[in-house]
């Protein structure tokens, strides 16, 4: 604690050479996207301000949980996090647009929707309004089902008992569809799969494959159903307190970590997929007739999400660019 203390005090200035580090925190293991991320950004920092800027990275939850992590980030304790939105939508609810089901048939399509510049200052507005600034998106790729029920038509859902985040949309998601949502603490997950208090769950496959999940669950549903987004945020007073010459590396260092980041997730599928069919798990594709059931079966969630956002252009941005061919354009917003 005393060593986190001396790390964190060095926060104040923001001229000269520094001679102690920023802190850029997340609840994840250093061995996940999430945490290779926040590294890289790290690196990319100390990088392109020839050693003059330092990052220094805490890992799974040693400064908090997601939740003490953003309420760090916002009162200024900790000037950098990477984290899911999930968790983000209890401070900034507009950001419930992320929690729209089955809306990408691909992540093609979703990063094209969220580097386009009209977008994303849209959605660093809602970052800034609640004491944020947005750096950058990356992503753990989708996040998909397991489940020891095969599951191939709407009513193969029914009842089934899904551990879900505590998300009030993502569990209206998965009630939608016949399901029963479980909330559970993540830590007590793979015993309650064991002993079968939950049937199912549901998390990209660096989740499942990290925590072993496939060795109690007998098939891998690609559900598709969110991309596990991440989200580089910053302290908006800390950001806007560096000079011209910080935020440029701040920026170019947040910009190479995402590509950088969502590629490791793109290559990091293929190889925890290989893990998973190795195992003797079987992987179950979602049928395009078994996709429209779960859109339209959840298409209340929709009309609420659109309510909150309270921005119909934000909102058609995001859901009309599932049909986006690359070399379109995918954004609406003029």
């Amino acid at each position: 604690m005393i060593a986190v203390a001396a790390v964190l005090s060095g926060c104040g200035g923001n001229s000269g050479i520094r001679n102690y580090a920023w802190v850029i925190a997340t609840a994840s293991p250093a061995n996940t996207v999430t945490g290779i991320f926040a590294e890289t950004f790290a690196q990319k920092v100390n990088e392109f301000s020839n050693g003059e800027m330092k990052v220094q990275v805490f890992h799974n939850s040693v400064l908090g949980g997601d939740t003490e992590l953003i309420e760090s980030c916002q009162c200024g304790d900790i000037p950098f996090v990477v984290q899911n939105t999930a968790p983000e939508v209890s401070y900034m609810p507009r950001l419930c647009l992320f929690d729209l089901p089955c809306v990408f048939s691909n992540l093609t399509s979703l990063h094209k929707v969220l580097d386009n510049d009209d977008f994303f200052v849209k959605i660093n507005g809602i970052y800034e309004h609640s004491g944020f600034h947005l750096l950058a998106m990356a992503d753990q790729n989708f996040r998909v089902m397991t489940s020891n029920r095969k599951i191939q038509s709407l009513s193969d859902f029914k009842g089934i008992k899904i551990r879900t985040m505590e998300n009030s949309y993502h569990m209206d998601f998965w009630s939608s569809v016949g399901s029963n949502p479980t909330p559970m603490a993540f830590a007590e997950l793979y015993v309650g799969l064991e002993q079968h208090t939950v049937d199912a769950q549901e998390n990209p496959y660096e989740v499942i494959c990290s925590n072993g999940f496939y060795e109690v669950q007998d098939y891998v549903i690609e559900t598709n159903h969110l991309p596990h987004l991440l989200a580089l945020v910053v302290n908006k007073d800390f950001y806007y307190g560096l000079n011209d010459t910080e935020r440029e590396v701040v920026d170019k260092a947040a910009s190479y970590a995402r590509d950088y980041a969502r590629s490791q997730a793109l290559e990091r599928a293929e190889s925890r997929i290989a893990e998973i069919t190795a195992s003797g798990s079987q992987m179950v594709p979602v049928s395009e007739e078994l996709h429209s059931e779960m859109v339209a079966s959840s298409k209340h969630l929709y009309d609420k999400i659109r309510t909150i956002v309270a921005d119909d252009e934000l909102f058609e941005a995001y859901t009309s660019a599932s049909s986006v061919e690359d070399g379109d354009d995918a954004s609406n917003l003029e």
